[in-house]
């Protein structure tokens, strides 16, 4: 195999080509187009369940009305959390659970996708004494949690107290008035969230599973769904043994009886100079609040989130949330609260706005801050499986538990749960990865794939510039997502396989890139 024009794990190549092949095939009304497993979605927990079943010997198809990580998967914090904030409210389970999984991502299965992510609670005159001692408390339970979930103390590093100076060093923009000096704790962050689902999902497909995107469930039934083919209009019968709904917000319109309480988090795009340089991520407590603090994560090039919000949401479901100008004045304050800086809202140059699909499990008074993030898998009568709730964290034990009840639902043959140990497209040994003579950001990106990724901008030099001045994403990158990751049109290509879409002047100056991508590849096909 040619490392510098495939990938490295055979079969994990999606595209158009493929997709269209794998359409046909399912379709085709062969004894081998019935698939043991259907899975409906494509978000993290979706892709994860496609690929629990794969790995269990079980033949998947897995499809969504749009593309990989359309949901909420791609509009999460892209933190990888250890269940601090859970193990505070006394959900003792769903704290160790996400330490757990917290851990296997980032020593087994993602080590190029999820790393460690220092922050820094600043000891502000909003913070009382009691509330910082308690949050000093809270992290060292916290590293109780990794040490419960057997994750090394070389990932994540012990938390400590920070002088005023360290804290402003870490962060400068921080204001120096009244400040005692700051909590430092560690937590995993992803590069990117998306690219984890479709990380997943090229994985899934490496062990024989369908990946459809742009295929619709109109209805689902015990023996499967029926589909339509978003591309062309065509509706098909997919036929599968078992069903697995994992849709996320919008899984009770499929099935009867689901019934979800969706809460909407925020989050603001700034540039990097806004801030200032951060060294470090920050926990801002909102006032009033004993336990919710306001995130100011930095992503490394040339952008800083801010979130997140949780409020419930009633009414129809959005393809794509819009952000309130509540949400986006609520963290401006928040901000303002502990920075030396000024942010106004001219400085937001983006936002995006998140669902979260927790299951109604109280009445209407509850908070859904208050909501058990517990992810729940039910069997409905005519046999199809559900699972909702949850987070992200925590998607290979939610896939897990829903072909579990899949494979008991269908009566099926399958071999044991193998996900905790299988390496995702790209996943290396920390000293492979180190070793590759490539930029570090391609390697927090691509892993062990990076070397490919660039050969592409070394063949073609108009390749290898920045789509967008001021990003770091190359022509390469876009290229390189239509040939082996499945984009299939430019918003799939700035807004899920790259992060370029969450700022709408960047998005504008890159769609001619991104067409020029597709155009290469349609002409080698």
């Amino acid at each position: 195999m040619n490392p510098t024009s495939s990938p490295a794990l055979p079969g994990s190549s999606l595209n158009a080509r493929r997709r269209l092949r794998e359409l046909d095939r399912l379709a085709d009304g062969q004894a081998d187009s019935v698939v043991d497993v259907l899975v409906v979605g494509l978000g993290a927990t979706g892709a994860g369940a496609a690929l629990d079943a794969a790995t269990r010997g079980l033949t998947v198809a897995a499809i969504d009305a749009h593309d990989l990580a359309f949901g909420t998967s791609r509009w999460s914090s892209k933190l990888i959390h250890g269940g601090l904030r859970y193990l505070a409210s006394g959900q003792l389970d769903v704290a160790h659970e996400s330490a757990v999984e917290r851990g296997i991502l980032m020593e087994r299965t993602a080590p190029h996708l999820v790393r460690a992510q220092p922050f820094v609670l600043p000891l502000t005159p909003l913070v009382s004494r009691g509330q910082a001692a308690l949050a000093r408390a809270g992290f060292l339970a916290g590293d109780m949690l990794r040490v419960g979930a057997r994750t090394s103390r070389s990932t994540l590093p012990q938390p400590r107290t920070l002088s005023a100076v360290e804290t402003r060093h870490l962060a400068p923009a921080l204001r120096p008035t009244g400040l005692r000096g700051g909590l430092l704790s560690w937590d995993g962050k992803l590069s990117d969230d998306a690219r984890l689902v479709t990380a997943i999902a090229r994985t899934a497909a490496a062990y024989g599973a369908r990946i459809l995107t742009r295929t619709r469930a109109l209805e689902l039934h015990r023996d499967g769904a029926l589909v339509r083919d978003e591309t062309t209009g065509q509706e098909l019968r997919i036929r599968a043994r078992t069903v697995i709904n994992a849709a996320g917000v919008w899984a009770g319109g499929l099935v009867d009886d689901v019934r979800l309480r969706p809460s909407r988090g925020t989050h603001l795009v700034l540039r990097s100079e806004d801030l200032g340089r951060l060294s470090a991520g920050l926990h801002i407590p909102i006032p009033g609040e004993t336990n919710r603090f306001v995130l100011v994560l930095p992503q490394g090039d040339g952008r800083v989130y801010v979130g997140l919000t949780d409020e419930p949401v009633d009414g129809d479901i959005p393809d794509v949330p819009e952000v309130p100008e509540t949400d986006i004045g609520f963290l401006l304050d928040v901000l303002g609260s502990a920075l030396d800086v000024t942010v106004h809202r001219a400085d937001v140059v983006g936002a995006f706005a998140g669902l979260r699909p927790l299951l109604d499990t109280r009445d209407a008074a509850g908070r859904t801050a208050d909501i058990s993030r517990k992810h729940a898998v039910l069997t409905s009568p005519s046999g199809v499986v559900t699972v909702v709730g949850g987070k992200l964290t925590t998607y290979r034990r939610m896939a897990q538990d829903a072909v579990d009840a899949a494979v008991a639902a269908g009566g099926l043959t399958a071999g044991p749960c193998r996900t905790a140990s299988v390496p995702l497209v790209g996943a290396a040994r920390p000293q492979t990865l180190a070793g590759l003579d490539v930029p570090a950001r391609l390697v927090y990106r691509y892993g062990s794939e990076a070397p490919a990724v660039q050969a592409l901008g070394l063949e073609d030099p108009a390749l290898a510039k920045p789509v967008v001045p001021g990003h770091p994403v190359t022509g390469a990158e876009l290229v390189w997502a239509v040939r082996h990751e499945g984009a299939l049109d430019t918003s799939d290509l700035l807004d899920r396989r790259t992060r370029i879409g969450l700022v709408p002047e960047d998005r504008s100056t890159a769609e001619g890139a991104a067409l020029d991508a597709l155009a290469r590849t349609a002409q080698v096909e």
